[in-house]
């Protein structure tokens, strides 16, 4: 009888154990890009909304991965359990990630003493500095753990590319993990959760170490197993390609970001993305190794980077022209369209490693030298992108220089003459490339007839300042964001944000603009005598704007104030001044890094700076809310401001933070006693005080629930999706506002509203509601019922301008019924400018009106009064 022999369990075991490693370290990926990005996070907490602190964290980890990982040459090769030195380097990762928030802090009231001193680049420089070294710390662990993993699977299955490359895979996960744990979990208890996982992995390794050190003994290290240090020649190469390797990641970021809508998720996906490239051309191109790939290999970086390149405006075209009905589909299709474009480029830069580490010796001794190099090319290539390249190329240019220098490294380390061919004819397709292509090419729906007047970009922002076809000029911040415009409705928008803030306080000699854009806002400021005017603003391209571009619509109002270049948080933390008011600027708070400046510590922040009787007023553009994002701010606002109002201006809101008492009407009444009859027309807007009074909206309650805080962030992961998930909606939005409205009387009481003034206050406060009633209507089509709303709110304030402009705005659209009815067009458009005199649409027409009728005198009138309103018209400023 013929005896079965058993199964072979030492295979069966052995591929268990190996699986394990690979999970092990696979996990580790996912803790590494975890702890990257949520310290990018935390840095961004103390450098404000700029790319630094995600440049300085990629810096770090770049040059600690590669000094750990030189380091670990020697010390893995002298370990005897180096699963076990692995496990312990996790937990003490783990242990300092949970410290690290405790020691950057401490270092950061330390620096704070003396930052009052420092520019803001001497500042982000010292600080910098300080983050440098607290975040080496830990990558070197990491890289150190690279290594340790490259000795444990010597003579195993497990190749140098499949060990990369499943830790690249843990990678995306750990990239997408804190777009969920933000927003649902916090920062905190972000880094605890990851953590843990650490602490996990660390426990694992200890376990399989002593399965490990078994399976290690029947592998002897022979003489090819020495360490062999690859040549000087190609340690230099592939430091390069890891500095434009990174270079291309910041770029891509910047670029693909700006055509995204640079939100969190955008970021997440732009990284997940990349990182999966680099980890599928690890595990796939080495097994499909030919000698004609080491000359194609570096064309496709290349040939990939410009095609990419060239076809950014057909990309932003078809994001613009999309309709995407879910925000899952949205971002799904953005990452394929992502993928489309990057892929071809980041599995060469992935498959690079393992593909030079198998040439001429050992691949995973190799491969260690190799990995060290090109993680420190990596640090330096952050450093020079941020401080150098982007401000001196830009973004597109950049990404383009990093293609073709990744190509010649390539074939600088092989022997061919047609290559260098292919290298001037790269060049030649790559000159036109140079430059960003214009807005109207990237937009060319919203900005189809527009040219570029301005455009600059360094390493916080990118801005563009486009001419439309009628005159009027728009600054853009990383393209699709509208910050402002010279049109002259906007141009009143704007100065209105000073307006309000300045008339509710009773005696105002300083203000502060946190956000300066255009200048239009302050230039509200205007008429208020002896006032000291400061701005905070980050963005040099703002700085010229305003001053160069703007001038004519902001009355060069940056000559008469004192304007700092600094981001608004890091100002306020610095700063020792105080002041009677502070203004808060309209921003995008779903950009990412935005909405930190409406957290309970920003608001906290503002209050200290505020004198005795200060007042902080905070705008919000109601558009671009939710209800229950809404409620989150109002709730967070209310916490540092027990006392905090609202005020409701048009379709923007105003939240009006008191220091103390809220003063009410009392304080209108005493400031405008400062100012002469024509300061206080200027000072109102020409609408008057008790129009002002009648945008008041009540109180802000105190209410249990969610808030904005800067380590607990909600708001920047809610509105991306609002958009999609149906929540976003203007009308319903504008409906649960109104429920927050009192009643005439509790208002009139609020306000302190004397006796005899009731009846003022009443009717313009009845108008508001109205006037609010009436967009409703009009937002949910009822056209019929909006114009007798608006009507009835004309004729309880005919002051008010969005009132007296929306029923001036239905009469010019209905001057065909006017017509049927027998009233002549002079006539018609006579009735409008005696509504509203500032209508450019009827001052436009009755221009041409008279100058058809040869009536040049007056036709000459109306061009001038045109042109006073709306200064840079293209129309109206040419001399007829």
């Amino acid at each position: 009888m013929t005896q079965t022999s058993p199964p072979n369990t030492s295979v069966k075991s052995t591929n268990i154990v190996w699986w394990a490693v690979l999970s092990i370290y696979s996990i580790s990926g996912l803790t590494s890009l975890a702890y990257e990005v949520l310290w990018s996070r935390m840095l961004s907490m103390q450098f404000g909304v700029s790319i630094f602190g995600v440049v300085l964290t990629v810096a770090a980890f770049m040059f600690g991965l590669g000094a750990g990982s030189l380091a670990g040459v020697k010390w893995a090769k002298i370990c005897e359990k180096p699963l076990t030195l692995f496990g312990f380097l996790e937990i003490a990762i783990a242990i300092y990630a949970i410290l690290l928030p405790i020691m950057t802090q401490t270092s950061y009231e330390w620096l704070e003493k003396f930052s009052n001193q420092l520019t803001i680049v001497q500042w982000y420089l010292v600080q910098g500095t300080e983050t440098l070294c607290l975040l080496v710390i830990p990558a070197f662990a990491m890289g150190v753990g690279f290594a340790l993993m490259l000795k444990v699977v010597h003579g195993s299955p497990i190749s140098l590319a499949k060990l990369y490359g499943v830790n690249t895979i843990g990678g995306v996960t750990g990239a997408l993990f804190p777009l969920w744990s933000l927003s649902e979990i916090g920062w905190t208890s972000s880094v605890r959760v990851i953590a843990a996982i650490s602490l996990s992995v660390g426990i694992a390794a200890f376990s399989l170490s002593r399965y490990i050190r078994n399976e290690q003994e029947h592998h002897k290290e022979s003489k090819d197993d020495k360490t062999s240090r690859p040549a000087l020649k190609e340690l230099w190469i592939y430091a390069g390609v890891g500095a434009c390797s990174i270079a291309l990641e910041i770029g891509w970021v910047r670029m693909y970001g700006m055509i995204m809508l640079r939100t969190e998720y955008v970021l997440g996906v732009i990284l997940a993305v990349f990182l999966l490239g680099i980890a599928l051309g690890s595990l796939l191109l080495p097994r499909v190794h030919k000698r004609w790939m080491e000359f194609v290999l570096p064309f496709t970086v290349g040939t990939g980077v410009l095609i990419g390149v060239w076809l950014l405006p057909s990309a932003s075209a078809w994001i613009e022209h999309s309709q995407f009905k879910t925000f899952f589909g949205l971002i799904i299709s953005q990452a394929i369209l992502l993928g489309i474009f990057t892929l071809p480029v980041t599995l060469v830069l992935g498959a690079w490693l393992p593909l030079l580490a198998s040439q001429n010796g050992n691949a995973k001794n190799r491969g260690v030298w190799l990995y060290g190099a090109n993680c420190i090319g990596g640090g330096v290539g952050a450093v020079l992108v941020c401080l150098v390249l982007i401000p001196m190329l830009g973004s597109v240019a950049m990404i383009v220089v990093a293609g073709i220098i990744i190509t010649i490294l390539g074939l600088s380390g092989i022997n061919t003459r047609w290559g260098w061919l292919g290298i001037v004819a790269m060049l030649v397709v790559a000159w036109p490339l140079k430059n960003m292509p214009q807005v109207h090419e990237l937009l060319p729906i919203v900005e189809a007839n527009s040219k570029d007047l301005y455009h600059y970009e360094d390493a916080i922002s990118i801005t563009h300042v486009v001419q439309q076809k009628d005159g009027q000029r728009i600054l853009l911040s990383d393209l699709q964001r509208m910050d402002a415009s010279s049109d002259p409705s906007a141009v009143e928008i704007q100065k209105d944000q000073a307006r309000l803030a300045l008339l509710l306080h009773p005696s105002p000699h300083t203000v502060l603009f946190l956000g300066l854009g255009t200048g239009i806002s302050m230039a509200g400021s205007l008429p208020f005598p002896d006032l000291s005017r400061t701005a905070v603003e980050l963005s040099q391209g703002a700085l010229f704007a305003a001053k160069n571009l703007f001038s004519r619509v902001n009355n060069d109002v940056v000559d008469q104030a004192q304007i700092h270049r600094d981001d608004a948080r890091h100002y306020l933390n610095t700063t020792q001044k105080k002041f009677d008011v502070i203004v808060g600027d309209l921003f995008h708070p779903d950009l990412a890094g935005m909405g930190s400046l409406l957290s309970v510590q920003q608001f906290l922040r503002v209050k200290s700076h505020l004198n005795e009787n200060g007042i902080f007023v905070q705008w919000i553009a109601l558009n671009q809310f939710d209800i229950e994002s809404l409620k989150v701010v109002l709730r967070s606002f209310q916490r540092a401001y027990p006392n905090a109002q609202m005020f409701m201006d048009g379709m923007h809101l105003a939240l009006v933070g008191p220091k103390n008492e809220f003063a009410g009407i009392s304080a209108i009444q005493t400031n405008l006693k400062h100012l002469t009859q024509e300061e206080q027309g200027k000072a109102t807007g020409g609408e008057g005080a008790w129009t002002w009074m009648g945008r008041y909206w009540g109180p802000i309650a105190a209410t249990s629930g969610l808030l904005q805080d800067e380590w607990v962030p909600y708001i920047e992961f809610k509105l991306p999706r609002a958009r999609y998930d149906g929540s976003a909606n203007m009308a319903t939005l504008l409906q649960w506002i109104l429920q927050l409205h009192p009643e005439p009387e509790k208002a009139t009481e609020i306000l302190g509203v004397s006796a005899e003034d009731r009846s003022k206050f009443g009717r313009a406060y009845v108008a508001t509601e109205l006037a609010t009633r009436a967009w409703i209507a009009s937002m949910q089509g009822d056209s019929t019922k909006a114009s007798k709303l608006i009507w009835l709110a004309y004729q309880a304030n005919p002051q008010d301008r969005w009132i007296a402009g929306a029923l001036a705005d239905s009469m010019l659209q209905s001057l065909g019924q006017a017509r049927q009815r027998g009233i002549g067009e002079r006539e018609a458009l006579q009735r409008i400018l005696k509504i509203d005199p500032g209508f450019v649409g009827a001052l436009r027409s009755m221009w041409h009106l008279e100058q058809s009728a040869g009536n040049q005198k007056e036709a000459e009138q109306y061009r001038l009064s045109l042109l006073a309103i709306s200064p840079l018209d293209a129309e109206a400023g040419i001399i007829h």
